[in-house]
């Protein structure tokens, strides 16, 4: 229970330093609320350039077996379906291993390592937790839970299929 305890504190420490005490997390059907992406290369992406595109926000921790094996599936999904609009941010939690142990990883996977979102979006009381957008910046999934390849082909191809909405 004692590492539990240095988890919940470290969770705290890390949504107040991004401002998120007291923040809701977003639900789905509401409009997605703008982030601000920090990748570990130190760019930066915004919600508002990843308009039109389907968004995949996966909080993951790398002594969490489920999101283990949920992360090279996310991967192999992302580099199938990219070219149809698809976008994956794999946002590694605080209590993992430092970013720099994780260089040789980030260099074998195709989608974005992430390691920091500003905004309202956070764990849902466990991790995996994964968040998807759709192209009009809709909230249409919001879960603690590990995808399966089933559950991603329910939850994407349709809104993979769906028309990019006009700008403005």
């Amino acid at each position: 229970m004692q590492g539990f305890g240095k988890i919940v504190r470290g969770a705290a420490l890390a949504c107040a330093a991004l401002g998120l005490i007291g923040a809701k997390a977003p639900k789905v059907g509401d409009d997605a609320p703008p982030f601000v992406l920090t990748l570990v290369d130190g760019s930066k992406v915004s919600s508002d350039q990843l308009r039109g595109q389907v968004v995949v926000l996966n909080f993951w921790a790398t002594w969490c077996g489920p999101c283990k094996a949920e992360l090279p599936l996310l991967d192999a999904y992302y580099d199938l379906q990219k070219a149809h609009g698809l976008k994956v941010y794999a946002i590694a939690t605080e209590d993992s291993v430092p970013i720099s142990q994780m260089k040789k990883l980030f260099a074998q996977l195709h989608i974005s390592p992430a390691r920091a979102v500003k905004g309202p979006y956070q764990t849902l009381g466990a991790v995996p937790t994964n968040y998807i957008i759709d192209r009009a910046g809709r909230v249409r999934y919001a879960k603690a839970s590990a995808f399966g390849l089933e559950e991603l082909n329910s939850e994407l191809v349709p809104l993979l299929k769906e028309r990019i909405p006009p700008a403005g």
